[in-house]
């Protein structure tokens, strides 16, 4: 698809109610940004809250991170399309060809098809959980291991750590899409994020996209939060 918004923010909606969502898309200015609908936001409110941001102007990324069989990872992605989301990812860890059928599946939408991106590894994640579920190698070469298959199979991008995102600007070349989730400005508390950055150092690293959650939705205006983050990424 298309991008129309030129932004690099996609605010994190992580709600469980239609109702809360909505309540601070309405503080947002959809010129300024994109907006995220995770699993929870989802389950709790359904396709029809993704329809209605996307009538409301907003580009939605569908975080719903699908991992299952080719068959059925490939009509999810195709599903998703039919909401009119901007970007939809799986897993890469289902493999090649699972991300091969949803590569094939967003064909018949032509030039406006979503953005499709594999989650690497997860950036609440460290060297030590990989390990304990058998993961031998470092935690980097796991990342660039997944993000060299994602192109192979035809991916648009991954989903990854800022902190991994010039080596795979290096990899896998200027037009590959780079997602960074778990971005906190400097002013903010890192949460159950780990490997995280700053905005400006997120692009800095080679990240396009970066999804900022509660530094902007837990801010008493949300609109300033999200200006203050574009203008520290504009100072640098």
């Amino acid at each position: 698809m298309q991008a129309q918004v030129s932004s690099p923010i996609i605010v994190a909606l992580d709600y469980d109610h239609a109702d809360r969502a909505l309540e601070l898309a309405d503080q947002l200015d959809p010129a300024l940004c994109r907006v995220k609908v995770g699993k929870e936001l989802f389950t709790a409110a359904g396709p029809d809250l993704v329809r209605t941001l996307v009538r409301r102007g907003f580009e939605v990324f569908l975080d719903l991170k699908f991992h299952d069989i080719p068959n059925t990872v490939a009509a999810a992605v195709k599903a998703a399309a039919r909401l009119g989301v901007w970007m939809v990812n799986v897993h890469t860890s289902g493999g090649e060809r699972m991300m091969r059928a949803s590569v094939q599946a967003l064909r018949e939408f032509g030039e406006k098809k979503p953005l499709l991106t594999g989650v690497t590894v997860l950036t609440s994640t460290t060297a030590e959980e990989l390990a304990a579920v058998g993961v031998s190698r470092p935690l980097k070469k796991q990342v660039l291991s997944l993000a060299s298959s994602a192109k192979n199979c035809g991916l648009d991008g991954v989903v990854c750590s800022a902190r991994e995102a010039r080596v795979l600007r290096e990899t896998c070349g200027p037009e590959f899409v780079l997602v960074s989730p778990g971005i906190r400005p400097a002013w903010s508390d890192r949460g159950d994020q780990r490997r995280t950055l700053t905005p400006s150092e997120a692009r800095v690293q080679g990240a396009d996209f970066l999804v900022v959650g509660r530094p902007i939705t837990a801010a008493s205006d949300p609109l300033q939060s999200l200006r203050d983050i574009l203008a520290e990424i504009a100072d640098h």
